[in-house]
């Protein structure tokens, strides 16, 4: 309402009260004022207000040949309208009272509505932070269910929801809030009936206050409605959830009540809301499923078989991140030299995802190139730097070789990475290789050493996802590490490393894990 239309109401509201409650026959009526006179009649700045004019001089001489019982002015800036009767009034204070209410009416109601609209906003906006700042598919699609239900006052919520496998199938699974899983595992999924179909197709959201008695409901075989031992529904809403960015229907929410007439307009606002928020969070956590689903798969299509090399037992182990988006950029290698030498490799691309999973393989593959050329470990590190160096995706990796040849000697170099525990036959455990040099794509100059690698002594390689996370510091996950090293006795087995990383991890872990443990065995060939 603009302000001159709430100027004119709010003086008809005084004109009318005024008339109604006066004490005997007279006149009421109404006449504009100019700037002087308002000024004149009403001393001070008055904007917007109804305000009683005590002055009686001022009114004889602005209203001649008439005695005014009561008059009231309506300021607007400089210029007002005054109201008069010449009528006695009496409880004057309770008329404009009244004639306030009548005129301020419509806005009360209005500035409720904007409340109640402020309100639904606040919700969504807070449902949308949390929706769409989540990546893990399951923890959307429930919190948003959960929250669905809540706000709209349904009983209770399903959310049924596409999904694509790695075959390129599709296939539909669903959530439940306010009802157990088991008031439903009995019926089979919804069909693109003539109740569902507007929801299933995209169509627009589906609101009834009795959805037992639409003409669209009862229908179809076999059930002709509910199936028995269905929870009660007359009201119902169901809204899509469709895809921003391609418009495909990602699922739908359904929510029920066994009472008539439950889910108002604002209930309907409310589910839109949420679904808009709830298909842009499942779009971006379908994505990064896809992509992080195929980085891991590239990275461990990537991984060797680690062969078996008589007089050695050798564990390896590659876990992709638990959480996050960590996978892609670490590996480990084992390489069986014809001159009867076995090369242990581990390494780290810096980044994460499809890139690093790519950058690592070339490395990996140039890696072992070199490696099979019998070169030494410093040239092969400084070679595979140089490619490093000139790919398209400019980045740097670090890399631990090492030798074992058959005099039992190991030689290594270190580009960057996590210095190796070698552990002696009496048991004690030294770090080797600490700090040699600069990272692949950056260094170029790998010096190498040399210690001795006998029988009965252990080697162990690593990634800093083993030994880093956001609670625990590099150093003292290394520390860690050594001190679990400490207490495995007897000979290495993959249940034995497998306890290792739940030890130092406690199952979480949100960086890529590669770990490659090597026993030199005191019976065998070397």
């Amino acid at each position: 309402m603009s302000r001159a239309a709430e100027r004119e109401e709010m003086v008809d509201a005084l004109r009318r009260a005024l008339a109604d409650g006066s004490g005997g026959p007279g006149t009421v009526g109404v006449r504009s004022l100019g700037r002087g006179e308002t000024s004149s009649l009403l001393p001070g700045e008055r904007d917007g207000l109804a305000v009683v004019v005590p002055d009686d001089a001022a009114l004889a001489e602005l209203l001649p040949g008439l005695t005014v019982a009561a008059a009231v002015a309506v300021v607007d800036g400089e210029t007002s309208t005054l109201v008069f009767t010449t009528s006695p009034v009496t409880r004057l204070q309770a008329v404009l009272a009244s004639a306030v209410g009548v005129a301020t009416a419509g806005l009360d109601a209005s500035v409720r509505r904007l409340r109640a609209e402020v309100g639904v906003i606040d919700v969504l906006q807070s449902v949308g932070r949390e929706l769409t700042a989540q990546l893990d598919i399951d923890r959307v699609v429930q919190d948003a269910t959960d929250t669905a239900t809540t706000v709209t006052g349904a009983a209770f919520g399903a959310f049924f929801y596409n999904l694509i496998n790695q075959f390129g199938e599709s296939y539909t699974l669903y959530t439940l809030s306010g009802a157990p899983r088991e008031a439903f595992s009995r019926f089979p999924m919804p069909r693109n009936t003539e109740v569902f179909a507007p929801t299933f197709d995209g169509a627009g959201t589906m609101r009834s206050d009795d959805i037992v008695s639409d003409a669209r409901f009862g229908r179809n075989a076999p059930y002709y409605g509910m199936p028995e031992g269905h929870l009660p529904v007359h009201s119902y809403l169901a809204v899509p959830v469709l895809s921003p960015t391609t418009g495909e229907v990602l699922g739908g929410f359904f929510f029920g009540h066994p009472e008539t007439g439950q889910f108002t307009e604002r209930h309907q606002s409310l589910a839109e809301g949420i679904a808009g928020y709830a298909a842009i969070a499942l779009d971006n956590a379908r994505l990064f499923e896809r992509e992080r689903n195929f980085a891991t798969e590239l990275s461990r299509s990537m991984l060797p078989v680690v062969p078996d090399v008589p007089g050695l037992d050798i564990v390896a182990r590659y876990l992709p991140a638990a959480t996050g988006i960590k996978v892609g950029g670490d590996w480990f290698d084992v390489i069986d030299l014809a001159s009867g030498a076995t090369a242990f490799v581990i390494g780290d691309v810096v980044g994460h995802g499809v890139t690093a999973a790519t950058v690592m393989g070339q490395v990996r593959t140039a890696i072992r190139s070199y490696a099979l050329l019998e070169l030494p470990p410093t040239e092969v590190l400084r070679n595979v730097s140089q490619l490093a160096a000139g790919l398209p995706d400019p980045s740097f990796v670090t890399c631990f070789y090492a030798v074992h040849a058959p005099d039992g000697s190991l030689t290594y170099a270190n580009a960057g990475h996590l210095p190796a525990i070698l552990r002696h036959p009496g048991g004690r455990l030294e770090q080797i290789g600490e700090a040699m040099a600069q990272p692949l794509g950056i260094g170029r100059e790998f010096p190498e050493q040399r210690t001795d690698f006998p029988r009965g002594a252990d080697l162990v390689l690593y990634t800093d996802g083993l030994v880093e996370s956001r609670t625990r510091d590099l150093t003292q996950g290394i520390d860690w590490l050594i001190e679990a090293l400490a207490t495995m006795t007897g000979r290495v087995t993959g249940a034995a490393c497998d306890q290792l990383i739940l030890q130092l991890t406690g199952g979480h872990h949100d960086d890529d894990i590669a770990l490659l443990y090597v026993h030199h065995d005191s019976g065998g060939r070397r």
